[in-house]
């Protein structure tokens, strides 16, 4: 993947986020915070070098990026962090107010015709069948039409975070889901199983909200 577009966005969007996290919630000083986010910079791009190109309609590539720029920080902290304070520090993070402004324009569309349409496109591409840094899924509406779930038997973000050997820090994304469910307004996210704990699959499952 070339370090232009998306992953050059993100970093550029992200970036001081990520910086002032490592001393809010990590507590490292400020020039300890800005040697560890230069070597994230290098890690980074790395990273993002060597995942393959994805599909134009992969709509995962954005989620295979924040998981390069998370590694990316984690890899150069001088020392391992635990998962409830890596999990606090990704949701801060990336809950910046122009995230949050996304996830309110996201949330407006949730469970529109083109929202179902294309959850019904990507569980048709199984995009990981190609590229082991993507994803698979199926789409299965509620029957008391509710909402739906995306159900994931492959993910991207465990792949690359495994062989990163970072795989314990899988859950710490893996919350995200409900803060950005949340920032949207009208969804509930609800959940039983994640690959990443061993379950059989990964459920995703969005409830309209009244």
């Amino acid at each position: 993947m070339k370090y232009t577009g998306m992953p050059l966005g993100m970093w550029i969007l992200f970036e001081r986020s990520f910086r002032e996290h490592l001393s809010s919630v990590y507590g490292y000083d400020t020039e300890a915070a800005e040697s560890i986010t230069g070597k994230a910079k290098l890690k980074y791009q790395e990273i993002i070098r060597r995942l393959p190109e994805f599909e134009k309609k992969d709509r995962f590539k954005m989620n295979i990026v924040s998981c390069a720029m998370l590694s990316a920080f984690l890899l150069s902290l001088p020392q391992k962090p635990s998962v409830e304070k890596t999990t606090e520090y990704y949701r801060k993070s990336m809950m910046t107010e122009p995230m949050k402004w996304f996830c309110r324009k996201s949330g407006k569309k949730k469970f529109s015709k083109k929202d179902i349409q294309g959850m019904r496109d990507t569980a048709a591409l199984r995009a990981a069948d190609r590229n082991r840094y993507s994803w698979n899924m199926d789409f299965r509406p509620y029957e008391d039409e509710s909402g739906y779930e995306a159900r994931f038997s492959r993910c991207g973000i465990c792949t690359l975070m495994r062989e990163l050997g970072l795989f314990e820090y899988v859950p710490a994304m893996c919350s995200l889901d409900y803060t950005m469910s949340e920032a949207g307004g009208t969804s509930e996210f609800v959940r039983e199983y994640t690959l990443a704990s061993g379950g059989p699959y990964c459920d995703c499952g969005y409830k309209r909200k009244g």
